[in-house]
């Protein structure tokens, strides 16, 4: 997308039975264009004109989810673009009806899209795919995005689709629906602009096709040209390229270095030496238990996690905090190990995967490619065990992971028992935490030094003066530096990315105000006067909707809700529940005394006019205090 191109349109379409609405607002302005297809109003030539300056132009069209839908509904526009202008107004809206319809269906089989993104007549940005809210981990509505960035209006379709629409009063409904949409996408676009650039320099310089693409789409597209260019191989044919496996022997592909003394790590060891591994079947498909010094260490086939039991974890009384973590731990496994998948040349793979490695090393971390260079280095793991991706061989993946495990266990054992009174605190996936005695520092990086020379990986190492702990992930840690402390998982609530659920952010916030701070929780809440930090975010598919219930001076009243709606607890609200549609069952989205305000549509007031019942947020920051234990613990040395 050019900067200096005159117009690039945010947009949104609406189908319906005998109604079509189109809504386009300018990217950088708030000039808007709105065509109407419907038997009252019929803006269909201006529309089709408009499409056609957009391809002589070469103006863009952004959206969400476009690529799946709008875009498909332009393209049958612009391509049957001389029936459909002699077609009535009713009769086009539809025909395009019936093509979304279509579409849908399409998708519901998992088929391909009839036209492809290299087809389209006009570009486009899907900020949906490009932030890979397609994913089924981070999958994620417009509806749920709006609520995680504090948008103005959650509003869902007003009108179902298959609405026969009559009147102006219903089409200018659709319109405000529709706009709502548009600038919230727009917002999106905005926030993901270093993202947007990103990919638009790739494309130019490339010569590829990623505007809208994920992060595993830039690593698999990226390693594809290169691997071309290096093999000969063309990137046609390298895509068909996989490493299917009926089994994978474990025993067979373990690293011949890897040495424990402990009885507890040799078992793990030989349990690892016993597996045979269902290729098809990875998910869940081991488990192992470890408990060394106390801690319990849970290893599988993707990482190992364990830590201490939930606690306040102080840098006192001649005792620190090493954190260490392995440099790009799974890239340069594979690197320093000469693993590549079976069905590409190793030595090529290998030395193109060492040059993406130390590229990144030359080059600041402000420049967007050492961005790219990390994308491509960390999703190759993942794309190895991706059926749908040319680097696929799960045995490579299993190479990494598992030796990848017991490697960082090695280095757990040499610390634990090579330094007297080390308290284990933390391992997961890549690193670990130990308190140790001051005076044994020189001999913890003496060890970490002697296994970087085993392994020929290299550790980064850190020092925090206070980790607090809930469990493995979820902890606050804060370094010796005075450096902004790290906050993991439920402690979590600055730049949060927008699929995560970001519901009583306040929560978040008192208990890091407490911990770092030492700001008691009233105060917080007494200080916070932003609503949305008071604010829960729920969504609800299959047989079920959610239902309200008010109870005003004794007339009770009974009102259904949209499927994903924002709300706050107050003093003088009412009763969310959900309802089965089938069967009837009722369960409160709150059980006990609390009572629910619906705030999709953010309407400011006065903050007393929101009556918010802080004796709700205060049992659950305090329930999380009682938890890790507000008192200092005091460590008893092995």
């Amino acid at each position: 997308m050019s900067e200096t191109s005159a117009n690039h349109w945010v947009m949104d379409y609406e189908t319906l039975s005998n109604c079509f609405i189109a809504v386009f607002e300018h990217y950088k302005t708030t000039e808007k264009r709105i065509f109407i297809v419907h038997k009252i109003t019929n803006h269909l030539p201006e529309l089709i004109k408009f499409l056609e300056n957009n391809i002589r132009n070469d103006e863009w069209h952004i959206s969400y989810n476009g690529l799946a839908f709008d875009s498909q509904i332009t393209e049958y526009l612009i391509r049957e673009k001389d029936i459909i202008l002699e077609s009535s107004a009713e009769d086009v809206a539809m025909a395009i009806y019936a093509k979304a319809q279509a579409i849908i269906e399409k998708q519901n089989r998992h088929e391909f899209n009839e036209f492809s993104e290299k087809d389209l007549h006009i570009n486009q940005i899907d900020v949906f795919k490009l932030n890979h809210w397609d994913n089924p981990a981070k999958r994620s509505s417009l509806k749920w995005i709006q609520f995680s960035m504090d948008w103005k209006n959650l509003q869902e379709m007003p009108i179902h689709h298959s609405t026969n629409i009559r009147t102006a009063k219903e089409i200018n409904t659709i319109i405000d629906y529709c706009i709502n949409d548009v600038q919230s996408t727009k917002h999106i676009l905005h926030l993901s602009k270093e993202q947007v650039n990103l990919r638009n320099t790739l494309s130019t310089e490339y010569n590829l096709l990623l505007h809208s693409a994920s992060e595993p789409r830039i690593s698999k597209e990226l390693f594809l040209l290169f691997l071309s260019k290096l093999t000969g191989i063309r990137k046609y044919d390298l895509k068909q390229l996989r490493t299917h496996r009926d089994r994978i022997k474990v025993s067979d592909i373990l690293l011949p270095y890897i040495r424990f003394t402990r009885p507890e790590f040799q078992k793990l060891h030989d349990a690892y030496k016993n597996l045979i591994i269902n290729p098809n079947n990875i998910k869940g498909a081991f488990k192992y238990t470890l408990k060394h010094k106390d801690v319990e260490t849970v290893y599988g086939l993707g990482g190992l996690h364990g830590a201490a039991t939930s606690g306040i974890y102080e840098a006192k009384d001649g005792m620190i905090i090493m954190t260490s973590d392995v440099t790009s731990f799974y890239p340069n496994l594979a690197i320093r190990n000469q693993w590549a998948p079976a069905h590409l040349p190793k030595k090529i793979f290998c030395e193109q995967y060492e040059w993406f490695f130390n590229e990144r090393k030359k080059i600041p971390k402000k420049d967007p490619k050492n961005y790219v260079y990390k994308i491509i280095l960390n999703s190759t793991y993942g794309l190895s065990i991706d059926v749908n991706s040319f680097l696929y061989d799960p045995q490579f993946g299993m190479q990494i992971t598992i030796n990848g495990q017991l490697l960082l266990s090695m280095l757990y054992e040499m610390l634990s028992e090579g330094i007297p009174n080390s308290i284990p605190i933390m391992q997961n996936t890549d690193g670990v935490e130990m308190m140790i005695p001051m005076e044994y520092k020189e001999k913890y990086l003496e060890i970490c030094a002697e296994w970087e020379k085993i392994t020929l990986l290299q550790l980064e190492h850190d020092e925090y003066s206070k980790m607090v702990i809930g469990d493995v992930n979820n902890y606050i840690a804060m370094f010796t530096d005075g450096r902004k402390p790290k906050c993991k998982g439920r402690f979590e609530f600055e730049n949060l990315p927008l699929h995560k659920n970001k519901s009583n952010l306040i929560i978040r916030k008192a208990l890091y105000e407490y911990f770092v701070n030492d700001k008691m929780p009233e105060q917080t809440l007494q200080e916070n006067k932003n609503i949305f930090d008071y604010c829960s975010g729920v969504k609800i598919k299959g047989d079920w909707k959610f239902q309200q219930t008010c109870n005003d001076k004794g007339v009770i009243t009974y009102e259904d809700l949209q499927q994903t709606i924002r709300y706050f607890i107050t003093k003088g609200g009412c009763k969310i529940i959900k309802v089965n549609k089938s069967d009837g069952r009722e369960i409160q989205l709150e059980a006990g005394q609390w009572m629910q305000k619906v705030y999709n549509e953010a309407i400011p007031m006065a903050w007393e006019d929101y009556e918010i019942d802080e004796s709700y947020y205060l049992k659950y920051i305090y329930k999380e205090l009682a938890n890790i234990s507000p008192r200092k613990i005091q460590l008893t040395l092995f």
